[in-house]
């Protein structure tokens, strides 16, 4: 399941649009809705006003539309449609063709602008060539590449200007501009055909490719045999998109269902889930890129067009952009200059064991204080069916039987202590948690004596810690068998690495490993490790009612058995 979902922050409707490409501008002013009769310049500052139009005569529709991403040619954007690709300019809110280019004789199947030079646009078609234009001399392209089989996907690299990939059925294909002759490499990177391809925004030599075969591959072309890691999905993969911040990639899924979210966030360093699901579009999601970032402004912005009609601006904050970095960079970066700190504010602040419930008491004393204020100046509660009992019922239902952990819980004073000991190590965590949790209040998290884990470790585990509680509290779920859950989990593995071979705690592990599971739907799953001793519940069953009717009642579609690293559970 999606760690975190959202809708949309702006949402217009084109229902008269019937578009079937949409492409957003360098400068992040305009997109361009791609239509039979009409292509629709939509003002992304103001997206709820009427879109300007411009005509089209022709009865193809549009296949693909391409805004050049250099600010010096930023009013100009191509649109293929069948065999031609047309050079729309769009100037102080008129727009007309300016140019041509025909060469191809199938359908052309994408285009791309070069990143490096704004007059190079590369078009790839059924007819099995690819051709480079330059747009100062329309006549003929510039440079033509020759594969055996047609090309459905071309995509410039992005730091280096000679090289460009293209993809043939399930084949990738790596050009050299300067020896059209033959590919340079040659990538078989699936046994279906490939829907999306593109490039790594800080590497020449890294690429993903998502396919008809439920998967998203990530390559080093330079060692083409072996992908470096895959993305398993449960259905086709239509579009896979690296995004502008670090470690994040879009995908678009081809849905079983037109209601079934497609649009997913994922963090490349952890594909097991994704971490963010984009809700909001009833239909297949035909195309998403992103807008760029004003000056100043930390927020991405995504732009989606549906086959539903609808224009969705989605807004990435900070804290989103967080989910998909490496929690161990992040720690090298931030860590080194808080452990000082870190262990200081420990040192000063742990108290003694037998002392530890009266200094929490008092302090908890003083949120229940504020909690009470809250409550008398804002809103009147029932006694005893406020805020401590939905805290009562979280602890009452809590399953924590972990061997080698304890958790005393606290419901009065709103705290819990976990204690727990692994290998060598004793460990012993303070929880204490607001006076509106879990209503968008995570709790805090504080290592005390006598907990034995290094400084380094006890950074990472309470970052760890406070964004899976915060994950859960902007939804409005309790947090606390998860936190415990992942502290167990990061502890076993810190626990397991020292067991093993000595290793740099400065070297980063390599993300590319052997294939992962593919993830659960982003719905729902059931079962785990972690329950091996509950009965199995009951997935269906039927009964008559009061009125004559037999009701009856099964596991969801959407539903999948997780697959358990140990013992299944029993039936």
């Amino acid at each position: 399941m999606a760690a975190r979902w959202s809708s949309e922050n702006v949402v217009v409707e084109f229902r008269d649009a019937q578009a079937t490409a949409m492409s957003v501008d360098c400068l992040g002013h305009h997109a361009v809705l791609s239509g039979r009769r009409f292509l629709y310049i939509v003002n992304l500052e103001a997206p709820s006003e009427a879109p300007r139009k411009i005509g089209r005569q022709s009865k193809w529709d549009v296949g693909t539309v391409q805004w050049n991403p250099h600010k010096s040619e930023s009013h100009v954007f191509a649109a293929s449609s069948n065999q031609r690709v047309d050079l729309y300019s769009w100037r102080d809110g008129c727009g007309e063709v300016h140019t041509s280019l025909q060469g191809h004789t199938r359908v052309i199947s994408d285009l791309d602008w070069s990143w490096f030079e704004p007059e190079y646009l590369v078009s790839s078609s059924v007819d099995t060539y690819i051709y480079i234009w330059d747009t100062r001399d329309t006549r003929k392209p510039t440079v033509a590449l020759s594969a055996v089989a047609g090309a459905s996907q071309v995509k410039w690299n992005r730091r280096n200007q000679y090289l460009l990939a293209s993809s043939h059925d399930g084949d990738v294909r790596i050009w050299d501009k300067r020896k059209p002759n033959t590919a340079v490499e040659y990538v078989a990177a699936h046994l279906s055909k490939i829907h999306g391809l593109d490039w790594h925004p800080d590497s020449e030599y890294i690429l993903a490719t998502s396919s008809q075969d439920n998967s998203v591959r990530f390559w080093d072309y330079r060692q083409p045999r072996k992908y470096l890691n895959i993305l398993s999905c449960q259905v086709p993969v239509w579009k896979a998109r690296y995004t502008p911040f670090s470690n994040g990639l879009v995908t678009v899924m081809v849905p079983q269902l037109r209601r079934e979210n497609s649009l997913l966030l994922w963090s490349t360093l952890d594909l097991n889930s994704p971490v963010h699901a984009f809700v909001g579009h009833d239909d297949v999601v035909l195309e998403f890129q992103w807008r760029p970032q004003k000056e100043g402004v930390k927020d991405c912005q995504l732009v989606t067009w549906s086959r539903d009609q609808t224009l969705r601006i989605w807004r990435v904050d900070p804290q989103l952009q967080k989910l998909c970095a490496n929690d161990m960079v992040e720690e090298l970066l931030e860590g080194m200059s808080l452990t000082m700190e870190s262990e200081k504010t420990l040192s000063s602040q742990e108290p003694e064991p037998q002392h530890s419930s009266s200094l929490l008491g008092d302090d908890l004393q003083d949120q229940d204080g504020v909690q009470s204020a809250l409550s008398s100046s804002g809103r009147h509660e029932a006694p005893g069916l406020g805020l401590p009992q939905t805290l009562q019922q979280e602890f009452s239902l809590v399953n924590l039987q972990i061997r080698n952990v304890n958790v005393e819980m606290d419901a009065v004073n709103r705290s819990c202590v976990v204690s727990a000991h692994f290998g060598s190590h004793q460990v012993r965590l303070v929880v204490k948690f607001p006076a509106h949790y879990p209503n968008n209040a995570a709790p805090s998290f504080q290592f005390v004596s006598p907990t034995t884990i290094p400084s380094v470790m006890r950074t990472k585990i309470q970052k760890i810690l406070t964004d899976t509680s915060l994950q859960k509290v902007k939804r409005n779920q309790n947090c606390l068998e998860p936190c415990v859950r992942q502290l167990v989990s990061c502890l076993e593995s810190d626990m397991t690495q020292e067991d093993g071979p000595a290793a740099s705690p400065y070297v980063l592990s390599n993300p590319v490993a052997p294939a992962l599971p593919a993830f659960p739907r982003v719905t729902n799953t059931y079962g785990s490790y972690q329950d091996a001793n509950i009965p199995f519940p009951r997935t269906s069953g039927a009964r008559f009612c009061g009125t004559g009717c037999l009701v009856y009642f099964t596991r969801p579609i959407t539903m999948h058995r997780s697959v358990p690293p140990t013992e299944p559970t029993p039936r």
